[in-house]
């Protein structure tokens, strides 16, 4: 398999939005955008992130979908299974609701919510076990950037997982994040090819830890917009997106999906 054949990969990330009936709403309005334009399961993979609060509601709109739209958790514990840890949820107990998915390692986490390496491979290890699928967030700072340290600071949060990550979960189980942070939520974005130039390197840092470094689905995130996705999709390591703030909006989301669609 080539990297121009991985199935390309949408998810909004709605991170601490939206109000519980504009949920129903957005639903409503997607599934009203996939009857009109269908898109099919094996042009686009599509998910979205809601908050812990919609999970469930959510994953069960989409079942009267023509297609599947997945879910995924924004976070998981660091602890398995179940005990005295208020206000966590484990990666067990997501597999026991059927969310398969889990984001880790988003910089707001890291900068905000001190998920230092040694938590994010606690969780990354834990949805492992449990069988969940693990998007996994990269990026680095503006002052990283200007400094000429991007490509290693971002390559060094990949080689940070290799210990919990095992040979045949690659392939399956982890999905790649690139968000640089001076471009989430602050309208700016990277150029589609300071974009693929970051993919392609860290393409060839995965070159150094799997053997199917070709088959892992490294998706952009980073401001990505209806006007901008097509240039990104055009990208041959760029498999996807990692939708923020346009995922809000139904029709926003579908028409980045399409635009990822419409490369296969």
């Amino acid at each position: 398999m080539s990297v121009s054949t991985i199935v390309p990969w949408v998810i909004g990330n709605w991170k601490m939005n939206p109000a519980t009936a504009d949920v129903q709403k957005w639903a409503q309005q997607f599934n009203q955008c996939l009857q009109l334009a269908p898109i099919a399961q094996q042009q686009c993979n599509i998910a979205v992130a809601p908050t812990y609060l919609s999970l469930i509601s959510l994953k069960e709109n989409f079942t009267g979908y023509n297609r599947t739209v997945h879910v995924v958790a924004q976070d998981v514990s660091r602890f398995p299974g179940t005990g005295a840890y208020t206000g966590d949820i484990s990666a067990q107990l997501l597999q026991d609701a059927h969310v398969s998915y889990v984001l880790v390692g988003h910089s707001e986490r890291r900068e905000l919510l001190g998920d230092d390496t040694q938590i994010l491979c606690a969780k990354i290890k834990h949805a492992l076990d449990a069988g969940l699928t693990v998007v996994y967030c990269v990026g680095e700072s503006l002052a990283q950037r200007e400094n000429g340290e991007a490509e290693a600071v971002v390559l060094q949060q990949v080689k940070d997982i290799v210990p919990v990550v095992s040979a045949d979960q690659w392939e399956d189980r982890i999905i790649i994040a690139y968000e640089p942070i001076w471009a989430i939520g602050t309208g700016k974005t990277a150029s589609a090819d300071d974009a693929q130039a970051m993919h392609a390197k860290i393409r060839e840092g995965l070159k150094q830890i799997t053997a199917a470094s070709d088959r892992v689905a490294i998706l952009y995130g980073g401001s990505v917009k209806p006007e901008n996705a097509a240039d990104f999709a055009a990208c041959p390591d760029i498999n996807g997106a990692l939708v923020g703030g346009a995922s809000l909006s139904a029709t926003s989301f579908y028409k980045i999906a399409a635009s990822f669609a419409g490369k296969k």
